[in-house]
């Protein structure tokens, strides 16, 4: 079984996923004993030294702990660092190219903002795509938010794992899930959280991560 398909069971079964910069790595570990199940490097401004030494010591957490460790955007640096994936953005390079780049290597997700977004990413060889953001938040500056209409369309039509994204946290990730989101992505509601486990804990429960699996 290729590194690939290991990884998408893992993927399939994942509820909770922490994106962040190589600086906030302390938060890995107590996110993943809250529950996190993949963790994304996220950092656009960080050199290539400093994303592969944050890499490496979220991989091996991510190791430790059974979750799946991606990078965002550089599928070269998820190849030289062992990650399980690769997550790209729309302005990033294209699925395929990606795809011919690192073949079973590697995961690929993607994030969507429109329902034909969505079509795209379900037509690609794409494993998995992100779906907002949902609220408008600092992390994705000059995006809107596509609000819940965008959760509840990727829900009928998915037939790919797929996580609602923007501006989640406890207090409202009951009515993402309400809208049919099964999975999230948060930045802010663990990286920022006065304790990172008790939060993730917190969503994890929020989200239904021990409720009927879903798509």
């Amino acid at each position: 079984m290729s590194n690939r398909a290991l990884a998408l069971e893992r993927l399939r079964a994942a509820r909770l996923y922490l994106a962040l910069e190589g600086r906030a790595a302390g938060v890995v570990e107590p996110a993943l004993r809250g529950g996190v199940d993949m963790v994304q490097l996220r950092d656009k401004d960080a050199s290539d030294a400093s994303l592969a030494a944050a890499g490496r010591r979220i991989r091996e957490l991510c190791r430790t702990h059974g979750a799946l460790f991606l990078m965002n955007d550089r599928p070269d640096l998820a190849l030289a660092l062992d990650a399980d994936g690769v997550h790209l953005g729309q302005d990033d390079a294209p699925v395929e190219d990606v795809r011919a780049e690192v073949g079973d290597r590697l995961l690929i997700g993607l994030s969507t903002h429109s329902p034909e977004q969505i079509a795209a990413a379900e037509a690609s060889s794409a494993d998995y795509y992100a779906v907002g953001p949902v609220h408008e938040t600092p992390t994705k500056p000059g995006r809107p938010a596509v609000g819940l209409e965008l959760v509840r369309h990727a829900a009928r039509v998915a037939s790919k794992p797929w996580f609602a994204i923007g501006g989640i946290d406890a207090a409202n990730a009951h009515e993402v899930a309400a809208a049919g989101a099964r999975r999230v992505v948060v930045v802010r509601a663990i990286r920022d959280a006065d304790d990172p486990e008790a939060a993730a804990r917190e969503l994890s429960a929020a989200i239904g991560t021990e409720a009927a699996v879903g798509r």
